[in-house]
């Protein structure tokens, strides 16, 4: 299985003063990374989903390593990973890379999906699990206490 990936150059809007990536700025590149990733190969339109189904995405848990600068005008390469899927949630490994496939930034991101309504957690809807064991390593279930 490959990972989704994503060319993109560092914008100036991507940067603080001193000319490099600032760092809350990767999460917005990974979420548009997260975006394309269901309009593109998941075939699951993102809005759609969000806005006619009514699923939310949000992330509960984050983990961020920065390896590397990225400067303004630097070309990198964004890649998604599927680490888990779960029955609520699933993890992805995202990674900023830039020439030579320099690490600059990695990060694990867990997504739940959720009820717009209630703001509860729901079960993945079957197309978007669908979607994404295509790309993912089998479901695992989890152990009863």
């Amino acid at each position: 299985m490959s990972a989704f990936a994503v060319e993109r150059r560092i914008r100036f809007s991507d940067c603080d003063p001193a000319g490099i990536v600032f760092y809350p700025q990767y999460f917005v590149m990974f979420n548009s990374v997260v975006e394309d990733w269901f309009n593109g190969p998941l075939g699951v339109g993102y809005q759609h989903l969000v806005v006619e189904r009514r699923v939310g995405l949000p992330t509960v848990r984050l983990e961020a390593e920065f390896k590397a600068v990225s400067r303004f005008g630097d070309p990198v390469v964004l890649t998604l990973d599927v680490e888990r899927l779960g029955r609520r949630s699933f993890t992805l490994l995202l990674r900023c890379t830039g020439a030579a496939g320099q690490l600059r930034m990695q990060m694990r991101q867990v997504i739940v999906t959720t009820s717009l309504e209630t703001h509860q957690a729901i079960d993945i809807p079957p197309d978007v699990q669908a979607a994404i064991q295509r790309r993912a390593p089998p479901i695992v279930p989890k152990e009863s206490p």
